[in-house]
């Protein structure tokens, strides 16, 4: 995009009217956001079992990189609210045109499949691809948020950009989790040569030779019989490595697409320089902004309560796989049943209006996360259960009845953070937005990213050993993994009702007297509060 040379950007001259172009458009951004960002579930995955990277050193090397990301954000975002040069079609369009172009090979760049590569070249290949990917990410993704200010001033307008936002993040996550693990693990049946052992990461003192004898007949195989492992007893299901990485290469292609529509179709109304991309204070102190953050319980319990939401959903997902791919054998199909098991968290969508005004929204909250503990305790039952198939069935059960629970507080998440700043306002005097938003955020992005590396640990304390792929776990890990994947929903329940329940301090009735204190409206839900919606961050 081309790049002009005085120094006062101006909004583009020629406006139509907003309208549902600027929704789909809007929609399209974050869907191509999401084509990369619904990748990092499969890192762990990746480096964990193609690689077989060793649990204690990925963990460590995802605390490392979780530091670049924290870093990342306001660096990046600083540099965009700094940059006063005049761009053809402003500088929001410009740096996400430039995150846009690295996210074509960025997504690629962290799985490079070089299996037989040094653990120091692994480790140097991991944190360069990662860093390479993640911030490109964030060059695109940060200015895409706040363009929702720069597309209308209208408080109604930009909820209907929210609403659309949600739309285009809800495909770009779910085509991924359903088609990806499709696409890249691979049941193992012979051919009649020995050509498929080459295709195999045999663990390490387990003879090749016994591939091709079927341990249940003890018979050598036939032509399409399933491979089974000699380890398990069950049918060998690898996962292709080269095709993670032209997978990822094709998202980003498809992502690319996604944003050149919206940059194209688009139209900006207000002048850029009203907005900041920086989610953090020119003078944010960390000690300060963190005394006054705990000091506003509402906002300390929406975030506790969105730390447990994620420690369940990002932190379960790598024990997760691994899970179907070693008790269930099923690792291909391990995201449609997810999605199977999340899609009742959007059934509240369009009665979320009717339901908080009726309930409240700290009193819906909770009934949902008592959904959710009833849920998580369905699934502590799956694992005593010896028939796989009966046990698959219960554990889709507790899924969906999780997913049923955390329906109303996805809803309602940042509308609540909404008003913590006005209780902040209430009770101290001063609204500290930035602040809030900033410690939030931060907090959020903690749980992303501190809570897969801690699980990763727990895996091998479990047993999980890295060397054996997922083809010679012994059936007492594969059944670990079960009590692993129940335990973090479960404790992820149990989080979010001591956020929601214990320290969240805004009920109907509260809420109702501040918001009278406060000359505002009662808390039915307001297209103001929408607008919240605008400093979430994709993830």
């Amino acid at each position: 995009m081309e790049q002009n040379q005085s120094t006062a950007p101006t909004p583009e001259k020629k406006q139509r009217k907003f309208g549902i172009r600027d929704c789909l458009a809007y929609a399209a951004g974050d869907l191509g956001c999401n084509m990369s960002f619904a990748l990092k579930g499969t890192v762990q995955t990746f480096w964990l079992v193609y690689m077989m990277m060793e649990t204690g050193l990925l963990s460590l090397l995802l605390l490392l990189v979780q530091i670049w990301d924290a870093v990342n954000d306001p660096m990046i975002g600083t540099l965009i609210d700094n940059d006063h040069r005049n761009y053809k079609h402003g500088k929001y369009k410009q740096y996400i045109f430039i995150g846009a172009c690295g996210l074509l090979i960025g997504g690629a760049a962290v799985f490079m499949p070089f299996p037989n590569a040094s653990v120091v070249v692994k480790a140097v290949l991991f944190i360069l691809g990662y860093v390479i990917w993640d911030a490109f990410y964030t060059i695109a993704n940060v200015p895409y948020g706040s363009m929702l200010s720069l597309v209308t001033e209208d408080v109604g307008e930009r909820a209907q950009l929210s609403t659309w936002r949600s739309i285009g993040s809800m495909i770009g996550n779910i085509l991924p989790m359903v088609i990806l693990p499709m696409l890249i693990w691979q049941k193992v049946t012979y051919d009649g040569t020995d050509s498929f052992l080459s295709k195999i990461e045999i663990p390490e003192g387990v003879d090749k030779a016994l591939f091709l004898i079927n341990p249940e007949t003890k018979a050598p195989y036939e032509i399409g019989d399933a491979v089974l492992s000699p380890t398990t007893g069950k049918q060998v299901e690898i996962l292709l490595g080269e095709r993670v990485f032209w997978a990822a290469l094709i998202m980003g292609i498809l992502g690319f697409i996604a944003f050149m529509f919206m940059l194209k179709t688009i139209t900006i109304r207000v002048d850029e320089n009203t907005v900041k991309a920086n989610e953090y204070t020119e003078k944010f102190n960390i000690f300060q902004a963190f005394v006054k953050f705990i000091k506003n319980r509402p906002a300390v319990g929406a975030t506790l309560a969105a730390m447990g939401m994620f420690l369940g959903m990002n932190a379960a997902t790598t024990a997760n796989t691994i899970m179907f791919a070693t008790y269930f054998n099923m690792a291909s199909l391990s995201g449609l049943v997810q999605m199977i098991g999340f899609l009742p968290m959007f059934i509240f969508m369009p009665f979320i209006t009717k339901i908080v005004k009726k309930y409240g929204k700290k009193e819906a909250s909770v009934f949902g996360t008592v959904v959710s503990l009833v849920g998580g305790v369905i699934m502590l039952v799956f694992p005593l259960i010896s028939n796989v198939n009966i046990a698959l069935i219960v554990y889709l059960l507790g899924l969906c009845v999780f997913g049923v629970g955390m329906g109303v507080y996805t809803c309602v998440s940042w509308a609540m953070m909404a008003d913590a700043i006005d209780y902040n306002e209430w009770k101290y005097g001063t609204r500290e937005e930035g602040t809030v938003y900033a410690l939030h955020s931060f907090f959020r992005k903690l749980a992303q990213g501190i809570g897969p590396s801690i699980v990763l640990l727990i895996m091998g304390v479990l047993g999980y050993e890295a060397k054996f792929g997922t083809i010679g776990q012994s059936p007492a890990t594969a059944k670990n993994m079960c009590w692993l994947v129940a335990g973090l929903y479960l404790f992820s329940a149990v989080v979010q009702f001591i956020g929601l329940a214990v320290v969240y301090n805004l009920d109907k009735k509260t809420l109702a007297k501040m918001n009278a204190d406060l000359g505002r409206e009662s808390e039915e839900p307001k297209d103001a509060e929408t607008v919240a919606i605008e400093a979430a961050p994709a993830e």
